[in-house]
This record gives structure tokens, C-alpha cells and sequence, in this order.
């Protein structure tokens, strides 16, 4: 791989991390999630053109 296709991917990596990060707070905010509550997440990655479908899961917990 080279170091522009490496730069793009973490541009795009970032770019998900941050608005993903915005968009839970968001949403907690938004319910009132109360402290201590947790929820389960999923994400699904896919690229056209490579025939990749990439699940992550997890649980995200509003703190406390």
C-alpha cells in the first residue's frame, strides 16, 4: 500500500471515528440516558467495489 492510500484510509477512519463519537453523545443527550446505563452498538463497514462487509459490536456505556 502506499503512503497516499494509507493517508486516505486513515483520513476515512478518523472522519467515522469522530462523527460516530458525535452522534452517541448526541443521542445520549437527546434521551437522557441516565448514568450507569449501557447500550449495545453495531457498526457495519462496507466497501463497494471489494465485496467487504466488516461488523463490529460492542456496548457503549452513557458513565456515570
Amino acid at each position: 500500500m502506499n503512503d497516499d492510500f494509507n493517508m486516505s484510509m486513515r483520513k476515512f477512519l478518523k472522519q467515522v471515528g469522530v462523527t460516530s463519537q458525535q452522534a452517541i453523545e448526541g443521542a445520549l443527550r437527546d434521551k437522557g440516558a441516565a448514568p450507569g446505563q449501557s447500550y449495545e452498538a453495531k457498526v457495519v463497514l462496507t466497501v463497494e467495489g471489494l465485496d467487504l462487509e466488516h461488523v463490529v459490536t460492542g456496548k457503549i456505556g452513557s458513565g456515570s
